[in-house]
């Protein structure tokens, strides 16, 4: 199934977006998420990700968590296009249900 290149687009500069929000919510990420993001970095990237991930899944032994899974994903989207969609919404839906939660209190 080929998706559409504009929705593509769309996804990419919604993930994009979320990066931003992070690097303006806590400055100190801006070097390090511009680092991490660079081209030629793949090869840190995937194998981090994918020890985030499992980490995250082995979140009963007590150094791992389930935080780790979101940024073990996170991670993984910047080379893989078919997950920066689902990924960004996740993340926009996670802020939502933040900020309805801290209003609520």
């Amino acid at each position: 199934m080929a998706t559409d290149p504009s929705r593509q687009d769309r996804a990419t500069r919604r993930f994009e977006r979320q990066f931003a929000m992070f690097e303006r919510k806590v400055p100190a990420l801006r070097r390090p998420l511009n680092a991490i993001r660079a081209k030629g970095w793949w090869v840190v990237r995937v194998p981090v990700a994918f020890f985030f991930i499992i980490g995250g899944i082995l979140a009963i032994l007590p150094v791992f968590g389930v935080w780790m899974l979101p940024i073990g994903f996170l991670l993984l989207a910047v080379d893989i296009t078919a997950l920066r969609g689902p990924l960004a919404d996740a993340i926009v839906r996670g802020r939502r249900r933040i900020a309805l939660w801290r209003r609520r209190r």
